[in-house]
């Protein structure tokens, strides 16, 4: 239905559309942390919006990271759809064969699961990763796990999503956890609400200007100053109407 109606409507449409989240795991991260965040983002609750479909490694640590954190996703009955170079990690890995493995297609990076399904590719470094992301994703929710600052600045610069989270859980994204009490839903869209929305990113504003009897005019903008009037602000939430 959302599809159909972001496809139909003739005006911008405030839409929660697919999740298709990633966690990166960099090159400098700390690799314990790693996993614990890419385990909480993907079987805690796999079923929701905010859950990781995609896990991206930096090949530089992948032959660390990737058979420990595999065996432990095992556990939890997930299913690894790897590329290439993660496949052939893998199945060469001590206790490879007790995985569950296959190759992943394209239209896999572009697909929603809400299962005990995921994703795996070996990137070359942050850049690669941000690519992957703004390309496959669903401008939702991404992480990056780094200790390296300048890697998670870029990042959370250019990653093109709602949220973006540096060494924390995609699950974040959710209303309740803003702050936000009930929430509507989250939006992919940059039009109007991004991200969670609360009752508050449903309604509009209007400014509010409070003079001492000002007309409009080049020269009276160039000297109207705050002190002499409470000049357009914009009204408080209090006062904020659907």
């Amino acid at each position: 239905m959302i599809r159909a109606v972001a496809e139909c409507s003739k005006v911008p449409v405030i839409k929660h559309y697919k999740g298709v989240c990633h966690v990166y795991v960099d090159k400098d991260a700390q690799l314990s942390m790693a996993e614990e965040i890419t385990l909480n983002a993907k079987v805690q609750r796999p079923a929701v919006c905010n859950a990781m479909e995609t896990l991206l490694i930096d090949k530089a640590i992948a032959v660390r990271f990737l058979p420990s954190v595999a065996m432990r996703l095992n556990e939890k009955k997930v299913e690894l759809r790897c590329d290439e170079a993660a496949l052939s990690l893998l199945q060469t890995a001590p206790e490879g064969s007790k995985l569950a493995l296959r190759p992943a297609s394209d239209q896999d990076f572009f697909t929603e699961y809400n299962d005990y399904i995921l994703n795996v590719r070996i990137v070359n470094g942050v850049q690669q990763a941000i690519e992957h992301i703004n390309h496959y994703g669903s401008a939702h929710s991404d992480a990056i796990v780094t200790r390296n600052q300048a890697h998670a600045e870029q990042f959370l610069r250019e990653v093109d999503s709602a949220a973006v989270y540096w060494n924390a859980s995609t699950r974040f994204t959710d209303g309740a956890e803003f702050g936000m009490g009930a929430e509507i839903g989250i939006s992919t869209d940059k039009i109007g609400a991004r991200g969670p929305m609360g009752l508050e990113e449903l309604t509009s504003y209007k400014w509010l200007g409070i003079g001492n009897g000002q007309g409009c005019g080049e020269d009276d903008l160039r000297r109207c100053r705050l002190a002499d009037c409470a000049w357009p602000r914009r009204a408080d939430r209090r006062t904020r109407s659907r």
